[in-house]
C-alpha cells in the first residue's frame, strides 16, 4: 500500500477502542462487512493542515535501511502520530496522558451534547401545541389512544405504590378486566416515569414520553452510526435525525408514544451484528436478551419487526456472499440461543399471561388486520410536515395516526439514486433489498394506487401465520424509514471522503441536495384541538362519598373506543375507582382465546347513550329497555351515573338517563345519579 492510499483511509475514530471482538470498521458496519469496500480510485495525498500530522508513515531515525515491499494483503499498520512534549501531562505518581487526546474526547462529547441539544430542540418544536395545555390539548381527529396511554401510565404508579399486579386489571371494563400485555400497557415506560405521572399527571408524562421518544431515538441512531457505520459527523447526525423525525415517527407521534420510542433498537441491530463475529457469543447474547427483554415491555411489534429486519438484512448479505456463514455461523448460533433461553425466561410468565392469561385474544380484527400503504404514499409527503396535506392524504393512508410511508418524490429519488450510485457496496445492497422488501408487505393484503386497488399483495399469505397476525401491516412502513436513514447516513459519508479538484463544490452540492429531499418533509407542530377538562367534580373526590371499593362509577356516555373522557377521569385519580367499558383490545364477547375487537362485551345501553351523545336524539324507552339497563348496571356493580353538564348535548342524555333510572341531582359541574340501591345485591 502507497503512502497515498493509507492516508486516503478513513482515520480511526476517537471512540474506537474496542475489545478483539468488537472490531470497527468505518466503510461498513463492524468486521461482518470488513471486506468489503467501495470502489474507487485511490486518492491523492492532501497537504496536511496539521503540523502534528505526519505526513506518511513515520521514518526510522537512524541510517535508512533498504525499503521491501508490502504484501498486498496486509494492509499498513499506521504509526502513532508524534506527540510533542508540550502535549504531554505528568503528574507525580500519575499516568502520562496526553492532552491532545484528551481534548478530542472532550470535543467529541461536546459534539454529542450539541446533536442530542439539536434534537430535544426539534421535538419540543413538534409538540409545542400540547406542552402549552397538556390536560387541555389533545391530537386532532382521534382522541382515544392518548387517553389509553394515560391510564396505562397511571396502572404504573398503582404497580409502584401499591404492589399491584402489572400483567392484568380490573379498573376499566369491569368486571371483566383487561389483559395489559396483550394491550401494549408500555410498563418500561410508565414505570420509570411514576415521579412525574405523581407530580404532573398522567397527561404531562404522555407528552414527556412523546418528546423524549423521538430526540431519545435520533441520539441513539446517531451515536450507533459514529460510532460504529460512519465517521463524519454530518453523515451520524443525518441519518438519526431521519429515524427520529421520519413522517413515520411524526405520524405516531400524536398517539403512540410507545411505537415512537425506538432509543433501544439501534444497540439491538447492533448486538445482533456483533453475535456474528463475537469471540465471546454467550456473553454477547445474554447483552441482547436484555435489550430485547426492555423493549418487550415498551412494545413487542416493533421488537418483532426488528427481528424480522435482522432476519432480512443477513439473509441479503449471506445470499451476495455465502463464504461468510461458515465464520459467522457458530458465534451467532451460540449467541442467538443465549439470547433466545435468557429473554424467554424472563418473559416467559408475561408471555404466558398475554396468549394464555384472562382476557387474552388471539389475532387483531380484521379491520386492522386490513391496514395498508398505498404504493402513492411513498411519494407523498406526511402530514405532520411543512409540505403535508392531509385532504391529499386521506385515501393514501388507512387514518392519520398510521402515515407510516410519506417520504415525498424528492426523497424517494434521492433513495433510488443513493442505491444506484453505491450499488457497489454489500452493504447498501443488502439495506436496499430488507427496505423494498417491507416496503412491498407494508402495502397490505390488497396492492392499491391513489386508492385503486391493483392485485392481491403478498401479505395475504402471511396475515394468518402465528404473531404475523397481530401485526398491522402498514407498519413495515418503519423498517424502510430506517432504511433510508441508514442510506442517507452511507451517502453523506461517500460524498464528504471523495476528494475531487474541488471538494467545497461537492459538498456543497451534497448539503444542496439533501435540503431538496429533506425540506418538503421537515417536521411541524403537531395538530391540536381542545378537550373537556376533567371534571371538578372528579378532581374535588367529591365522588368519594359514593363509590366504594368493588363499586364502579359509571360516566355518560359509558366509556368506549369513541368516547374515551371517562378514562381520563380515572387515570386522573391514578385510577382509584373502576369504570366499565374504556378502549382496549380484548376478544370477543369477552371469551378468552377468541379473535381480538376493540372494546368488551357488547353494551346495548352504552351504545344507545353514544348515539345520544351523537346525534342528540332521543329514543322512546320502554320496560323493556328499562329492566335491561338495570341489569347492566348490577353486572358493572355501579354506584353513581356521573354526566358532565359540558359534555355534547348533555340535555338529551340527562332526559335520557332519567327516563332509565330516575331523576338525578347537579353536583359542582356534572349530573350525579345514585343507583346503589338499584345494584345493590343484597337488597
Amino acid at each position: 500500500m502507497t503512502p497515498a492510499e493509507s492516508r486516503a483511509l478513513p482515520a480511526p475514530h476517537p471512540e474506537a477502542a474496542t475489545g478483539p471482538d468488537e472490531m470497527v470498521s468505518y466503510r461498513t458496519p463492524g468486521a461482518l462487512f470488513a471486506a468489503t469496500a467501495p470502489a474507487e480510485a485511490p486518492a491523492e495525498p492532501e497537504t496536511p493542515t496539521d503540523p502534528d500530522t505526519p505526513s506518511g508513515p513515520a521514518t526510522p531515525s537512524g541510517p535508512a535501511a533498504p525499503s521491501e515491499p508490502a504484501a498486498p494483503s496486509e494492509p499498513a499498520t499506521p504509526a502513532a502520530p508524534h506527540v510533542p512534549a508540550e502535549d504531554v501531562a505528568v503528574a507525580d505518581g500519575a499516568e502520562v496522558v496526553p492532552t491532545r487526546a484528551r481534548w478530542r474526547r472532550w470535543t467529541l462529547r461536546r459534539q454529542h451534547l450539541a446533536v442530542g441539544g439539536l434534537f430535544l430542540l426539534a421535538a419540543l418544536w413538534v409538540t409545542s401545541r400540547i406542552w402549552l395545555d397538556p390536560s387541555g390539548r389533545v391530537a386532532s381527529l382521534y382522541t382515544g389512544d392518548p387517553a389509553q396511554v394515560q391510564f396505562f401510565l397511571a396502572h404504573s404508579v398503582r404497580v409502584v405504590l401499591h404492589g399491584e399486579y402489572p400483567f392484568y386489571t380490573e379498573q376499566f371494563n369491569y368486571p371483566d378486566g383487561v389483559n395489559l400485555m396483550a394491550n401494549t400497557a408500555v410498563l418500561a415506560l410508565g414505570i420509570p416515569m411514576v415521579p412525574v405521572t405523581l407530580l404532573f399527571g398522567p397527561a404531562v408524562s404522555f407528552v414527556v414520553l412523546v418528546t423524549l421518544g423521538l430526540a431519545g431515538t435520533a441520539m441513539a441512531w446517531y451515536l450507533m452510526l459514529s460510532r460504529h457505520l460512519v465517521r463524519t459527523p454530518l453523515a451520524a447526525a443525518v441519518g438519526g435525525w431521519f429515524c427520529g423525525f421520519s413522517p413515520a415517527m411524526l405520524s405516531h407521534a400524536s398517539w403512540h408514544p410507545n411505537i415512537i420510542s425506538q432509543f433501544l433498537l439501534p444497540f439491538i441491530v447492533w448486538r445482533v451484528l456483533v453475535l456474528t463475529r463475537s469471540r465471546r457469543p454467550v456473553r454477547d447474547g445474554a447483552l441482547l436478551a436484555l435489550l430485547v427483554t426492555a423493549q418487550a415491555f415498551i412494545n413487542e411489534e416493533i421488537l418483532l419487526f426488528t427481528a424480522l429486519a435482522c432476519g432480512v438484512f443477513l439473509l441479503a448479505v449471506l445470499a451476495q456472499e455465502p463464504a461468510r456463514w461458515s465464520a459467522a455461523w457458530r458465534p451467532l448460533g451460540i449467541g442467538v440461543v443465549t439470547c433466545a433461553l435468557l429473554a424467554g425466561a424472563l418473559l416467559a410468565y408475561p408471555l404466558y399471561v398475554q396468549f394464555a392469561g384472562p382476557m387474552a385474544y388471539h389475532g387483531l380484527s380484521d379491520a386492522v388486520k386490513d391496514y395498508g400503504n398505498d404504493i402513492a404514499a411513498f411519494f407523498a409527503p406526511g402530514s405532520p410536515t411543512l409540505g403535508g396535506n392531509q385532504r391529499a392524504n386521506i385515501n393514501l393512508a388507512p387514518n392519520y395516526s398510521e402515515e407510516n410511508a410519506f417520504f415525498g418524490w424528492s426523497l424517494s429519488m434521492l433513495a433510488i439514486g443513493i442505491v444506484v450510485w453505491l450499488r457497489r457496496e454489500l452493504i447498501v445492497r443488502a439495506l436496499a433489498v430488507t427496505g423494498l422488501f417491507f416496503a412491498v408487505l407494508s402495502l397490505g393484503e390488497r396492492v392499491s394506487w391513489w386508492d385503486r386497488e391493483l392485485v392481491s399483495g403478498p401479505w395475504q399469505l402471511l396475515v394468518h401465520l402465528p404473531l404475523l397476525d397481530a401485526v398491522v401491516p402498514t407498519r413495515f412502513g418503519l423498517i424502510t424509514s430506517v432504511v433510508i436513514g441508514l442510506l442517507l447516513a452511507l451517502a453523506v459519508e461517500r460524498a464528504w471522503a471523495l476528494r475531487p479538484a474541488d471538494r467545497r463544490t461537492v459538498r456543497t452540492l451534497t448539503a444542496a441536495g439533501l435540503a431538496f429531499a429533506l425540506l418538503p418533509i421537515a417536521p411541524m407542530p403537531l395538530r391540536m384541538v381542545s378537550r373537556p377538562p376533567v371534571p371538578d367534580f372528579i378532581t374535588a373526590d367529591r365522588w368519594r362519598a359514593y363509590v366504594g371499593p368493588d363499586q364502579t362509577l359509571v360516566p355518560i356516555p359509558v366509556p368506549s373506543m369513541g368516547n374515551t373522557h371517562g378514562m381520563r377521569w380515572a387515570a386522573t385519580t391514578n385510577l382509584d375507582f373502576k369504570i366499565p367499558g374504556g378502549y382496549f383490545l380484548a376478544p370477543r364477547n369477552g371469551n378468552t382465546g377468541d379473535a381480538g375487537r376493540f372494546g368488551g362485551r357488547p353494551s346495548g345501553v352504552g351504545q344507545m347513550l353514544e348515539e345520544v351523545a351523537t346525534t342528540g336524539r332521543m329514543p322512546k324507552l320502554d320496560d323493556r329497555q328499562r329492566r335491561r339497563f338495570a341489569d347492566e348496571l348490577r353486572h358493572w356493580r355501579a354506584a353513581i351515573l356521573v354526566l358532565p353538564l359540558r359534555q355534547q348535548n348533555a340535555e338529551p342524555l340527562r332526559r335520557t338517563v332519567e327516563d332509565l333510572v330516575g331523576p338525578g341531582r347537579q353536583e359542582l359541574d356534572v349530573w350525579v345519579w345514585d343507583v346503589r340501591a338499584l345494584t345493590d345485591r343484597s337488597v
